[in-house]
């Protein structure tokens, strides 16, 4: 299964972590907004200043979080394509699990093994529901005639008949 709008490889370290960032810090604001509005002193302007102080306080940390999840996943993931050679959903999965465990190593190998088992997991549920809706997608359409590599190599085709004969405007 290829994936045609992904980066290649060194490119796509960048690119997933900067993409988390930027929905850690986005999704991160939307939460402490609500969170700081509703944990304010009654008054419009003291709920509104709540809300903007949580922003401000929160989400850039949330975002630098997720940043670090998503660079370290794509450079395991970069790496096992570099190794097996293939790009593939159990990449993913197992990056997802090995990602888990390295993020939880402070912890404790018992945190480690439940933190891989819970990224192994959440990412096989992810690839699982993209090749399933692959799959849906692709059965809504037909598959068409197969194209040639280079049009030259086809026959030529015959000239349709015309009512004046053999006469060509242009030739």
């Amino acid at each position: 299964m290829e994936e045609y709008a992904r980066e290649p490889c060194p490119w796509r370290i960048v690119d997933d972590c900067g993409g988390a960032f930027t929905m850690g810090t986005i999704g991160g604001g939307i939460f402490q907004a609500v969170k700081g509005f509703r944990n304010s002193p009654a008054g419009v302007s003291h709920r509104l200043r709540g809300s903007l102080t949580a922003i401000k306080t929160r989400a850039p940390p949330l975002g630098g979080s997720f940043a670090v999840w998503g660079g370290l996943f794509s450079m395991i993931d970069c790496s096992l394509v570099q190794v097996r050679g293939k790009e593939d959903p159990w990449n993913s999965i197992s990056s997802g699990a090995l990602t888990g465990a390295i993020l939880a190593a402070r912890n404790g190998p018992v945190a480690m093994v439940g933190s891989a088992a819970m990224g192994g997991i959440l990412l096989a549920l992810i690839e699982g529901a993209g090749i399933l809706l692959t799959r849906f997608a692709s059965a809504q359409f037909p598959n068409g005639p197969p194209f040639a590599e280079d049009p030259s190599q086809l026959p030529a085709a015959p000239l349709p008949s015309s009512p004046f004969g053999d006469y060509r405007q242009f030739q």
